[in-house]
């Protein structure tokens, strides 16, 4: 079983930034793509952004493209999410998935969220 933590999360003005961090724990998963999700009206969660298991590859939202970016560091087992030039509207629980399983259509594991709220 993996556990993630996030944390970095906070109160900022709009226009600032932010640098939320996944912690793994419980096994290896540098192999593991990565998500960053949020909530979103009418459904569970809103993807944010992800991340390959190399970190070669990452896709982002368009709500997001340009402002946020997301990294890992596989020897710490770490993911971050830096977030640039944040707006009201990013206001959310943020929460790190690691590990997507086809068949299943989701992520094995999924962490607890941090709260990111941006003031105007």
């Amino acid at each position: 079983q993996v556990q993630l933590v996030e944390s970095g999360g906070g109160l900022v003005q709009a226009g600032g930034s932010l640098r939320l961090s996944c912690a793994a724990s419980g096994r290896t998963f540098s192999s593991c793509v990565i998500g960053w999700f949020r909530p979103a009206p009418g459904k569970e969660r809103e993807f944010v952004a992800r991340i390959s298991g190399s970190g070669m590859n990452q896709i982002y939202a368009d709500s997001v493209k340009g402002r946020f970016t997301v990294s890992r560091d596989n020897a710490k087992n770490m993911v971050y999410l830096q977030m640039n030039n944040l707006k009201p509207e990013d206001t959310a629980v943020y929460s790190c998935a690691a590990c997507f399983t086809p068949w299943r259509g989701t992520y094995d594991y999924w962490g607890q969220g941090t709260q990111v709220t941006v003031s105007s």
